[in-house]
């Protein structure tokens, strides 16, 4: 598995390169963004761990590059800034997963290896662009969705919940962070607009919505979704 680290800290890149090496990893290394973007487009990646402040070009825009030029590798981005909008935004422009420094090295390994996991998973269940869970196909790139063959319509929002879902499977969620991924930190919604959307969706896609197979409610915690 190959690993892009761009990251332009001297002492953490090569921490980092040790560790990763250390764990079976094959690293390569770029020091600013533009550099991080060229490689990234090579293709050949099974992660890209991506700082936020970058010479040249910051990581923000070197995930929404990446993104829209059509690159699906899972991207950890990694910023020494903590507040809420930097996570949301770094997840809105395409980022699957976001630590703050200073981090514990066992926890960004573990989430290294929960992204890679997805990301094969999805690799198996997506057939020409089209995910398929159970009787369930989604077209994301034009954002249909069918059950057993008949299209079902969902709003914008739903959509968006879907998709965030599928992109972040097996992953608890609280209400909070659905609100902040989704909804987006500016907007004014509660928890309680993300338990009537996941109704609807659940209404529409799971075969008995009063017992989700999909859509799951972790109690206490949030909900997850199961493929």
């Amino acid at each position: 598995m190959r690993i892009l680290l761009v990251e332009d800290e001297s002492g953490l890149v090569m921490t980092l390169t040790d560790r990763l090496r250390t764990e079976g990893y094959d690293v390569v290394t770029a020091t600013d963004g533009d550099e991080g973007l060229s490689i990234a487009l090579e293709g050949n990646l099974s992660a890209i761990i991506l700082d936020v402040m970058l010479p040249k070009k910051n990581g923000f825009d070197v995930a929404r590059d990446l993104r829209q030029q059509g690159v699906e590798t899972p991207i950890l981005m990694l910023t020494a800034k903590g507040e809420i909008i930097d996570k949301v935004l770094g997840l809105k422009l395409g980022a699957d997963d976001y630590m703050t420094k200073p981090f514990e090295m066992a926890e960004l390994l573990a989430r290294l290896e929960a992204l890679i996991r997805r990301s094969s998973t999805q690799d198996q269940n997506t057939v020409n662009g089209v995910f398929r869970f159970g009787e369930i196909d989604v077209d994301l790139q034009r954002a249909e969705v069918r059950k057993r063959g008949e299209a079902i319509e969902l709003s914008a929002m739903e959509f968006r919940l879907l998709q965030f879902f599928l992109n972040n499977r097996g992953v608890v969620h609280s209400r909070d962070d659905l609100l902040d991924a989704v909804w987006g930190y500016d907007s004014m919604p509660t928890t309680r607009t993300v338990d009537v959307h996941i109704a609807w969706l659940r209404q529409k896609l799971e075969e008995n919505p009063k017992r989700p197979k999909h859509i799951q409610t972790v109690h206490g915690m949030g909900y997850k979704f199961i493929t």
